[in-house]
């Protein structure tokens, strides 16, 4: 009889994965196939942040499959109508395409940018992209990455994309020209080990791009839906992006993304976008349900409090084992190993019931749920703490 372990020959083989086959998970917790739980400070790379199988998630869920699952995207449906407005209402901007993933949102965002440079900037299509940001895994937003590693994967990449050193004011101000539209970039660069752009970097990219009339494309497929403390990364700044993409923590676990706009960047035309599954009901309602748990008065002020509990067990984890800082905004934090030691941690982590992630390999990244409670915090920490005590010379100073 075929088992789930021997089944998994059966899946394109496309990462590394751990022998450990997942079968139930609630809320900070997975479940494997032996009934073993695990600690989970990944969520699916912030991805379900209300924690697993959540009660709100799952009435969306049953409620919405016994009206509506989907209908044709040429017709308008209720949940996303719902949804829609729920997002312009708390973002400041005024119109939503719903996507499925954090990649097609940004690709959206792309051709919508090139199709306000064609109508509103004489033709200019470039985009102004960061060094090490990451935007997805489809072809335009991989050419749109800085990731070093893509650097000559999948040639040719799509052209119209300038690379700059993210943080260099002085380097975007010099690379934009007649043929540039817009400047993209996360608030905080997740996979190059949570770095954030800072507050003052943003505020004062914003008033560049306003002074040169480009658009500003800010990418919150991780930084947004109360990822930083705060419902939107850029309100950290007080800044307002031109055109913003959601993704991962909006669907709570569901595939769901999103991308808004301001009114005046609007232009696509009847035919320009579109997708089979793009806005459906059933995501849609997930979408509403997890938007009204963040904005529930003392949501956020948790996250806040959470962020700072987990900073401060982390900053005395540091001191313990001669690490280095703690970076990043609310619950998306990592910490600076000052060595290559994070794959090390990680594995033995898994095997002591800890799932964490290292995005480079002198950093461990952690992305909970922001539900975690600070007894989940503690435990975690200490069982990280023990798990470096234990590797003693694999993780030397």
């Amino acid at each position: 009889m075929t088992t789930l372990q021997t089944a998994t020959t059966a899946l394109m083989d496309i990462t590394p994965r751990p022998p450990v086959v997942f079968a139930s998970g609630h809320g900070s917790w997975l479940y494997d196939t032996a009934g073993r739980r695990y600690l989970d400070l990944v969520q699916g790379w912030a991805v379900t942040c209300l924690g697993h199988s959540p009660a709100p998630v799952v009435k969306a869920l049953a409620e919405q499959a016994g009206r509506l699952i989907n209908c044709s995207p040429a017709y308008h449906n209720e949940a996303a109508i719902r949804l829609a407005e729920g997002l312009v209402g708390i973002s400041g901007l005024d119109q939503v395409f719903f996507t499925n993933s954090g990649a097609e949102a940004n690709e959206g965002a792309i051709k919508l940018a090139r199709k306000w440079g064609a109508k509103h900037r004489g033709g200019a299509y470039e985009i102004i992209t960061m060094e090490n940001g990451f935007h997805g895994r489809t072809l335009a937003t991989m050419s749109a990455s800085g990731k070093p590693a893509w650097k000559d994967l999948f040639e040719p990449k799509v052209p119209g994309f300038t690379k700059v050193p993210f943080g260099d004011l002085a380097a975007v101000e010099a690379a934009i020209g007649d043929r540039t539209v817009a400047v993209m970039l996360e608030p905080i660069q997740g996979e190059a080990g949570v770095i954030p752009a800072g507050a003052d970097y943003l505020r004062k990219l914003r008033a560049l791009t306003k002074q040169r009339g480009v658009l500003l494309i800010l990418d919150e497929i991780q930084t947004g839906i109360g990822r930083t403390g705060r419902m939107f990364g850029f309100e950290n700044s007080g800044v307002r992006p031109d055109i913003m993409t959601l993704g991962k923590g909006l669907g709570g676990g569901v595939p769901l993304a999103a991308l808004l706009a301001r009114e005046e960047v609007c232009c696509f035309e009847y035919g320009d976008q579109g997708g089979t599954f793009n806005g459906n009901p059933l995501m849609c309602a997930v979408g509403s349900a997890v938007l009204a748990e963040i904005a529930a008065p003392g949501f956020l002020e948790r996250v806040q409090a959470a962020s700072k509990h987990l900073q401060r067990r982390l900053e005395s984890l540091s001191g313990r084992h001669r690490f280095g800082q703690v970076r990043g905004q609310g619950l998306l934090l990592a910490l600076d190993l000052t060595r290559p030691v994070g794959p090390t941690i990680v594995e033995a982590a898994l095997s002591n019931g800890l799932l964490v992630n290292a995005p480079r390999p002198d950093t461990l990244r952690f992305m909970p749920a922001l539900t975690i409670s600070d007894a989940e915090i503690d435990q975690a920490v200490s069982m990280l703490d023990g798990v470096c005590a234990e590797l003693g010379e694999k993780v030397p100073a």
